[in-house]
């Protein structure tokens, strides 16, 4: 029994099996409403889009539908009038 594979009690990562629960994501705009979505705030809109440049999906923010149409709608905006890029940064491969 020196081996692994001889094991079958061991989990794939070698120890007890873990299940994963995910908490409900909240909507930061709908619990707090001071928050405003605005096409300047561009250090806001800069948390909801990846590196690459691509507006982030509602199950990564945690965003309810009527704010990530207005995250959405806002994002575009300030990339129109080039407050905030298109594209990411180059990537060097």
């Amino acid at each position: 029994m020196e081996n692994n594979r001889e094991r079958p009690e061991m989990g794939a990562r070698g120890g007890g099996e873990r299940k994963f629960y995910s908490r409900p994501k909240i909507c930061a705009f709908c619990s707090d409403k001071n928050i405003v979505i605005d096409y300047k705030s561009t250090d806001l809109l800069k948390r909801y889009i990846t590196e690459e440049g691509k507006i982030r999906p509602r199950r990564q923010t945690g965003t309810c539908a009527k704010h990530q149409r207005a995250l959405a709608a806002s994002i575009k905006q300030a990339r129109q009038i080039a407050l905030l890029p298109f594209v990411g940064g180059q990537r060097e491969d």
